[in-house]
């Protein structure tokens, strides 16, 4: 397997990820995390635009997709309740992670693959997604505290975590 930067020829199948973990996500006890199309193929496209979409391919199959931003400064992550952030260091950022099959260990690589890239990184998820939080915490992330997504209100609440070096 290997993380790289998606293309347009991506774009289906990492639509198609994220229609699928939405799915997941409901089946999991989350119907609220991802709504109607968000994400899908349009945010892919505009992440390669930035350069902030990537894949995980394994031998040409696209079997994760994420937003990956290196030195971020997310205005979400700008105040954090109930809690603190690990380190205020410069830091990279992972959204919207999903992968084609759980329990392989996909999540996993595609962390540390993003970890080797930037040796500090923030994550969210929403409080109902489980099985997000056991991944993150099994790879080291820690728990910092909430944040809230801006522009979404109370909706918006999130469980913040990162990870060090």
């Amino acid at each position: 397997m290997i993380i790289r930067p998606a293309t347009h020829a991506d774009v289906e199948a990492a639509a198609r990820i994220y229609d699928n973990a939405r799915e997941f996500m409901r089946k999991n006890g989350n119907p609220d995390q991802w709504q109607g199309e968000y994400p899908g193929g349009y945010d892919v496209e505009i992440g390669i635009e930035n350069g902030t979409s990537y894949v995980c391919d394994d031998g040409g199959e696209i079997v994760a997709t994420f937003y990956f931003e290196m030195n971020a400064d997310d205005p979400s992550y700008r105040r954090i309740y109930e809690g603190s952030w690990l380190s205020d260091a410069p830091y990279a950022v992972i959204h919207r992670i999903a992968v084609k099959y759980h329990g392989r260990g996909i999540a996993d690589f595609c962390f540390n693959e993003c970890f080797k890239l930037f040796p500090n990184v923030r994550i969210d998820t929403h409080e109902r997604n489980i099985p997000m939080q056991k991944c993150l915490t099994r790879n080291g992330f820690e728990y910092c505290g909430v944040i809230y997504i801006e522009g979404l209100g109370t909706e918006g609440k999130r469980r913040a975590y990162q990870r060090k070096s």
